[in-house]
């Protein structure tokens, strides 16, 4: 990681982004739902709800762990003593018939190795790829539960201090007990109604479903802040707002060369930074070199310009609380820069989310966004205009909002999407993918229509989701 830091100018402050928040006092009981990971959660009567939690062993007490909170691809998975590290912490999220466990420092997915089947395979944190390796089914046994993977119908077990799926039996080992980083933890004997379900069984235990554990009908709130009584924000297929381990004032920016792990601590802008109008020369809290990567970082308010990326550039877990002029802008000059936005989130933004001013292809993939603009727009107006591409898969839009994505399609853009659910949009407001006839010379771009045309914005009706 290389980081330097640069003063920038100080901007005007801008009335038009105040915000009063009223936070109530919110009463729950454990049937009626929990305070979860820092967000209100309610309680399935079949099982525990999509929130963050920590997964506590029954035989021993120590907590399902990632060895030194790597972030890295392929690390087996290993039983600490709980000590409320970082990797110690895991964001469960509806999926299917089950939940994806992803561990909320890194944005990585418990999985099986090579996909497998077989016993004694190890379970490590794998990229999320939607696999049913990545989802498992929770069935409750005694006062805990057993966490059993959809690719293989085999439990999640503990061997020698580590991860690995077994065959599904009574031995403590199997059965978990789910402990909210609130200190609360969901009830299995008051919803179970069988002991430890047989191995041969494994495979269609009733396990809960998603609809039935999810917290699609509680009263969820996707724009809320993360506090401590904030309403939640998950929805299915992902993870809940995180709680921030900390926070810093930024009162210059901080240049990121290679990779910047910020441990979910919460950025915000002070001094020269701390401006939170819409000024088209705001300096950004971060700027990242080409290559660089930021993950598991939370931008507060004011957020300023959010982030550059002056090349390439991957941003992995990255969360915004209340965007400022915009959430990241892309900025590389070459053909063949590739950005990836992996994970994370955005909400108050009074524009655009992401901004493409450079060339090149992005990707926004398992991101959701809430009381916005535009999440991704192709500049229509700069000085230097470029053939761009945006590619969006499994994202959740939550209304109001104006437009999914903005392109210019005389300058050759294509928007590519898939997996995109959008929630609270009855009237079907918010475009999908709109197209513009951009230029170069600063004036406001024309619109050009909206909708699939198969050569520019490719999609097809069955790839959006209304809830």
């Amino acid at each position: 990681m290389g980081t330097r830091a640069t003063l920038r100018k100080p901007h005007r402050k801008s009335s038009n982004r105040r915000r009063s928040v009223i936070i109530g006092a919110l009463t729950t009981s454990l049937v009626g739902g929990a305070v979860v990971g820092g967000v209100l959660m309610s309680a399935s009567a079949s099982g525990p709800g999509a929130g963050t939690y920590r997964l506590v062993n029954a035989a021993d007490g120590t907590c399902l762990d990632v060895p030194s909170a790597s972030t890295a691809d392929g690390v087996q998975l290993t039983q600490t003593d709980c000590t409320g590290s970082a990797g110690q912490t895991w964001q469960l999220a509806s999926s299917g018939e089950g939940f994806t466990l992803r561990a909320a420092h890194s944005a990585l997915c418990a999985g099986v190795k090579g996909d497998s089947t077989s016993v004694g395979k190890a379970v490590q944190q794998q990229t999320c790829d939607g696999g049913a390796s990545q989802v498992w089914k929770v069935s409750a046994v005694g006062e805990a539960y057993h966490l059993v993977n959809s690719g293989s119908g085999k439990c999640l077990n503990v061997k020698a201090g580590l991860s690995q799926q077994n065959s599904c039996d009574k031995a403590s080992s199997k059965s978990w007990k789910l402990e909210s980083a609130s200190g609360a933890s969901p009830s299995a004997s008051a919803s179970a109604t069988n002991a430890s379900p047989s191995p041969s069984a494994s495979k269609t235990s009733a396990a809960p479903s998603a609809s039935a554990s999810a917290t699609k009908s509680a009263t969820a709130s996707a724009s809320a802040t993360p506090t401590a009584t904030a309403t939640a924000t998950s929805g299915t297929g992902f993870a809940a707002w995180p709680t921030a381990t900390g926070k810093q004032a930024v009162t210059a920016t901080i240049e990121v060369s290679g990779s910047y792990d910020g441990s979910l601590k919460q950025f915000y802008g002070a001094g020269s930074l701390g401006s939170d109008s819409q000024d088209e020369d705001q300096g950004p809290l971060f700027e990242l070199a080409d290559g660089a990567t930021l993950k598991n970082v939370i931008l507060g308010s004011p957020a300023a310009d959010g982030v550059h990326c002056l090349g390439s550039c991957t941003l992995q877990n990255v969360w915004w609380q209340d965007v400022g002029e915009d959430a990241a802008t892309f900025k590389g000059k070459s053909a063949s820069a590739t950005y990836l936005v992996d994970g994370g989130g955005a909400q108050k933004a009074d524009d655009k989310v992401f901004q493409h001013n450079g060339a090149g292809t992005l990707t926004i993939r398992n991101f959701q966004v809430s009381d916005f603009g535009k999440l991704y727009r192709s500049c229509g107006n700069c000085k230097t205009q470029y053939e761009r591409h945006v590619v969006i898969s499994n994202v959740k839009v939550t209304a109001p909002g104006k437009a999914v994505a903005g392109i210019n399609s005389n300058y050759g853009d294509t928007a590519t999407l898939s997996g995109v659910t959008i929630v609270g949009d009855s009237s079907k407001k918010i475009a999908v993918c709109e197209r513009f006839q951009g230029n170069s010379t600063g004036a406001e771009p024309s619109s050009l229509g909206s909708g699939p045309d198969g050569t520019h914005c490719k999609y097809s009706e069955s790839a959006i989701t209304y809830q």
